[in-house]
């Protein structure tokens, strides 16, 4: 019988928000192991679902920026031990300037999840040619007497339009490529899906489409439906279409298309795609996002 201590029921808690005793419980049942445990709450309905990200101890800025002409957008997290640096002007010159770099870097057209060991760390910094970007970054470390990381970065071009937002506090920012159009109907629709992809309700998006969803979210997510519909003791053709549904309801919380737009719940993400496509006088798409929440791996 593994040790359960308080450590392990904490971080429990933390990720399903389920009461001391349920964690404590359920990992006493799983022998410790936080995955089976957090499926044990789901399943005995305590936990609705586990949280997707985890967390990393961590402030800074996140920065995201478009071009004049709304065809490439950049966005980048950029991390500080304290919020007291990060809120720092100069913090904040260096978290515009590097957003600017990436802006500028055209060899760059994607999402670089790691910034460390990226070659582009290693490129000529457009503010200073004279330095690479990681020695800008190592420079605002020894000056701020913190260790200052730029984490991860972003870059995309489009032959429609990029659309941005970033949250009040600089802790959320999201990215959208449109394609299709380059006009205030596009523009507008690329803002709005920022917007909501930002809110992350009803959840943040595995991506645009149910494809984007990994196979094993979603047998993971099947097999607790199924012990879920089980315990009801329904026959198994009945019990087969609870976990359809189930799985279906999933789909649409996770799937940007499917997912109730945030200003609107009444229409979806799609509804909202086809209305802007006839104000475009063109078909648009949702092609890729990105989003940056401070702290999430």
């Amino acid at each position: 019988m593994a040790t359960i201590t308080a450590k392990d029921v904490a971080e429990l808690r933390a990720r399903t928000g389920a009461g001391m005793m349920d964690c404590k419980k359920a990992l006493e049942e799983a022998d410790g192991d936080i995955a089976r445990a957090v499926d044990i709450l789901r399943t005995k309905g305590i936990a609705k679902a586990e949280k997707r990200a985890g967390r990393a101890a961590s402030e800074g800025r996140i920065v995201a920026v478009v071009t004049d002409d709304g065809r490439t957008g950049a966005i980048i997290e950029v991390n500080s031990e304290t919020d007291f640096v990060s809120r720092n002007e100069e913090f904040g010159a260096l978290a515009t300037a590097l957003a600017a770099h990436v802006l500028a870097d055209t060899s760059l057209d994607g999402v670089v999840a790691s910034a460390a060991g990226h070659p582009g760390m290693q490129r000529p910094f457009t503010g200073d040619p004279s330095k690479t970007v990681e020695d800008v970054v190592t420079a605002a470390s020894a000056k701020t007497g913190e260790n200052v990381v730029l984490r991860r970065f972003a870059r995309f071009v489009s032959d429609g339009v990029i659309g941005s937002y970033v949250h009040f506090n600089g802790k959320v920012a999201v990215l959208v490529d449109v394609g299709g159009a380059n006009n205030p109907a596009a523009k507008e629709l690329a803002r709005s899906v920022a917007e909501h992809v930002a809110a992350g309700v009803p959840k943040v998006p595995f991506g645009v489409t149910r494809d984007a969803v990994p196979a094993e979210v979603v047998e993971r997510e099947r097999a607790i439906f199924v012990e879920q519909a089980r315990q009801s003791g329904k026959p198994d053709n009945i019990v087969q279409k609870m976990v359809d549904g189930q799985v279906n309801k999933f789909y649409a919380e996770v799937t940007l298309l499917d997912q109730p737009w945030v200003r609107d719940p009444n229409s979806t993400i799609k509804q909202l795609v086809e209305l802007k496509s006839k104000e475009a006088g063109a078909p648009l798409t949702i092609r890729r996002f990105v989003r940056y929440q401070m702290g999430d791996e």
